[in-house]
């Protein structure tokens, strides 16, 4: 049985879902946001937020998330935990324990890692990854797919016609927009944009650049395997891995930071703890006799 490797969220925006027949309730605050987002198909960043929010809560219960004592969990924290505000949007992210090569980002920032990813690329790698995912949130784009979505569904115009309030979205409803989003993915110059992000983000917080380069050859390496039709398919409107690849060197290069990177040992265990074992002493009296 061949491996299906899901094609990273650098490549195309994901959202899955199943149980068609399930409903989504929205809290009130975000009903009242994608409310007002319906009316004229306005649609601010925080109706792309509520919207975005919903479908990852959903996502979060359909699949396994690692625990907050699982390796993974401990890794992820470890090695960007403490990136959780940007200019405009907060962050939050979890571990979904699945082989699938992986990783994604949505409106609401909502960051989801694939274990399946983490167990192929070093923590340099793994921070250049992510910093592409928040490069399209803090861009805008991942707001800008959802909003293409909803326009192009028109999901909620009925039920906005009829009612002040709306009570549920379905999952067929969230799965129609999922699948504009994948159809459309993001546009190249998105897509280039985001890379850049990534780069200055490792080269702001000293991490080093030419991790970026190495993530697009591994990608650019899986896709020459059996499963290159499908990343050809999925990649019909993106600048493949081994350009992406290229275009991070040139930027290393002109920086004059180029030097092949080695990929560092990946570490998914937990760390160790050392336990100290105190060394009890034991003083023996000695009593004297009176004459």
């Amino acid at each position: 049985m061949k491996k299906k490797f899901i094609v990273l969220g650098v490549l195309f925006a994901t959202f899955g879902f199943t149980k068609m027949n399930a409903q989504i309730n929205f809290g009130e605050k975000a009903l009242g946001a994608v409310q007002k987002g319906v009316t004229g198909f306005t649609f601010s960043n925080a109706d792309a937020a509520a919207l975005s929010k919903a479908a990852v809560d959903k996502m979060d219960t359909e699949h396994e998330v690692a625990a907050a004592t699982d390796p993974y969990t401990l890794r992820l924290n470890r090695v960007f935990g403490k990136y959780t505000a940007g200019d405009g949007y907060t962050l939050n992210y979890k571990v979904y324990k699945l082989k699938e090569v992986n990783a994604f980002a949505t409106a609401d920032g909502s960051v989801r890692v694939y274990s399946g990813l983490m167990d192929i690329m070093d923590d340099n790698e793994l921070l250049a990854v992510i910093g592409h995912e928040i490069g399209h949130v803090a861009n805008n784009d991942s707001r800008d797919a959802i909003k293409a979505a909803y326009r192009k569904e028109a999901l909620l115009e009925g039920a906005a016609s009829q009612s002040a309030t709306i009570a549920s979205v379905t999952d067929s409803q969230l799965g129609k927009i999922g699948s504009s989003i994948i159809d459309s993915k993001f546009s190249r110059k998105q897509e280039s944009e985001a890379d850049l992000f990534s780069y200055n983000f490792l080269k702001k917080n000293g991490y080093n650049v030419n991790a970026e380069e190495s993530a697009f050859r591994i990608l650019a390496k899986m896709s020459e395997g059996t499963e290159a039709s499908f990343i050809d398919q999925m990649m019909s409107s993106h600048p493949d891995s081994k350009q992406r690849a290229d275009d991070a060197k040139a930027r290393a290069e002109k920086d004059g930071l180029y030097k092949a990177y080695v990929q560092q040992k990946i570490v998914n265990t937990a760390p160790v703890v050392k336990t100290t074992t105190k060394k009890t002493t034991t003083t023996k009296k000695t009593t004297t006799k009176k004459k």
